[in-house]
């Protein structure tokens, strides 16, 4: 495939995915080994980090009034002895039970990045646990107390940062899946789910992306990005995947705030089982 196909593409896909609950990582990894990428090959190791950037940089900007009345808040409500419970350092707090284990397990996570099987499997797990959670939420039987952020506890910061450890040490389950199931059983509704979802994807994201990227620098496997390696065609390339990912990446995330107020996250859960079957089928087949 034309380098500026697939750039386009693997943007798409990129920008589809990051924040549904489907897997991006997974996605991805799908794609490139159905296009034939070669992902021993630092360019497009590094391009693959590169438009993650570009699909977490949509979430500052659509969020920028929420940002804005939470920067502002944040002051009086710390004068009030609410600090704690407020909605930025609830955020901090849940990146940071997320962070700390992410990083002391950051061997294993690695062990399992390129594993189609793993990914597979958590596809399919994941898909299983967000149908049964949704379907119990839609029925009522986990009840909800906590319609929008500003009300969220400290508890619940703590329940969804340690969910979203799964996320990171098993490719596939989906940073945006554990968030918002989990939101679900700590008894927030989808839109409050989905919201702190996004939030936390934010520091969370960043801090993932940067990670990998300074690894990949650091192991000589993406020089290129700061040296005279990368010519005009390769930042074109780069560019490229990068604007597509945050302008599909922002049309996914105003359609999805709106369809989750509407509507439940069951047509995900069923696509997560499809696409993790078909990925294990293949896996099956290929070991034949």
């Amino acid at each position: 495939m034309h380098d500026y196909l697939m750039s386009l593409a693997l943007g798409v896909v990129e920008g589809v995915t990051e924040f549904l609950p489907v897997s991006s990582t997974a996605h991805l990894r799908i794609f490139e080994a159905l296009a034939g990428v070669n992902l021993s090959d630092g360019y497009w190791k590094m391009f693959t980090i590169v438009i993650q950037l570009g699909a977490v940089a949509c979430l500052p900007l659509y969020f920028r009034e929420r940002i804005r009345g939470f920067v502002a808040s944040f002051a009086r409500s710390r004068d009030e002895g609410r600090g704690l419970v407020h909605p930025l350092t609830l955020t901090a707090v849940a990146f940071v039970v997320t962070a700390v284990p992410s990083l002391l397990l950051a061997k294993v996570i690695g062990k399992h990045l390129e594993s189609l099987v793993v990914m597979g499997t958590s596809l399919v797990a994941g898909g299983v646990i967000m149908w049964v959670v949704d379907w119990l939420f839609a029925r009522g039987r986990l009840g909800t107390n906590t319609p929008e952020l500003e009300q969220m506890t400290l508890a619940q910061a703590v329940w969804i940062g340690f969910c979203q450890i799964f996320s990171a040490v098993f490719p596939g389950t989906s940073r945006s899946m554990a968030t918002i199931a989990g939101g679900q059983v700590a008894r927030m509704t989808r839109a409050a789910a989905l919201e702190f979802s996004f939030f936390l994807s934010m520091p969370t994201m960043a801090a993932a992306v940067g990670y990998d990227l300074y690894k990949t620098l650091r192991e000589g496997q993406g020089s290129a990005l700061g040296g005279a390696a990368l010519d005009a065609h390769g930042w074109l390339v780069l560019a490229l995947g990068f604007v597509v990912s945050f302008v599909v990446a922002y049309g996914v995330v105003v359609w999805f705030m709106g369809w989750v107020r509407r509507r439940g996250f069951a047509p995900f859960a069923i696509w997560r089982i499809l696409a993790g079957a078909a990925v294990l089928l293949f896996m099956v087949h290929r070991a034949a």
